[in-house]
């Protein structure tokens, strides 16, 4: 049995935070399967000034990206 590789995206902007979830196809591009976003509060200029208020954004963007694929995201590798 093939094992589906999946991609997450996250843009955490000073307005609003993204999340994207996507898998590869047989030709190896990207299918979108959910998105989600939020507003960004915690971040103004680009500059995290208050890290709760920013993990609170990333994770009602995640959550919702989650809803509107059916999947759950269990651990992202940034870098």
């Amino acid at each position: 049995m093939k094992n589906t590789m999946y991609a997450v995206g996250l843009d955490i902007g000073t307005t609003k935070i993204v999340a994207i979830i996507g898998k590869y196809n047989e030709y190896g591009k990207i299918e979108i399967l959910g998105t989600g976003k939020s507003r960004s509060l915690g971040v103004h200029r680009g500059v995290v000034n208050n890290i709760t208020q920013t993990i609170q954004s990333i994770q009602q963007a995640v959550q919702s990206a989650e809803s509107d694929s059916g999947l759950t995201i269990d651990q992202v590798v940034v870098g």
